[in-house]
């Protein structure tokens, strides 16, 4: 998977380049330069055909949304993947700590319970497969 990103990207480079070297003869543009004009849109145009096949090798990948607005914003894609996994951790403690919590909750009460109905809860303990109360 990985040579194809870097097919691409090879392709992007020599494509931004071609059209940096275009925009060179365009902004410059002397008649006798024409030759060069034609065979730089020609490459403009082969550089753009070998994108699409590439695009075609890569259609299986799907980016967020997201990523395009941080890159819209000028800020770094990577730094959507960071505050991802950032966000995730985050979650992923606060669903920690509930569940902890309810543990917790659940411990206190089959004891509590046990001491009010020791007999059901020694019925419920054996239902749940859970150690009858000492």
């Amino acid at each position: 998977m990985a040579e194809k990103f870097d097919n691409l990207e090879e392709h992007l480079e020599k494509f931004i380049e071609n059209i940096r070297q275009l925009g060179i003869i365009v902004s410059d543009f002397q008649p006798s330069s024409q030759a060069g004009l034609n065979q730089k849109l020609n490459y403009m145009i082969s550089g753009l055909q070998d994108i699409e096949k590439c695009r075609q090798q890569l259609h299986e990948i799907n980016v967020p949304l997201e990523v395009f607005e941080y890159i819209d914003q000028g800020r770094n894609p990577q730094l959507y993947t960071k505050e991802c996994l950032e966000r995730a951790l985050a979650r992923n403690e606060q669903v920690k700590g509930k569940i902890d919590t309810m543990t917790k909750f659940k411990s206190l009460l089959i004891s509590e319970l046990s001491k009010v109905f020791p007999e059901e809860m020694v019925n419920y303990k054996a239902i749940h497969g859970e150690d009858a109360p000492s």
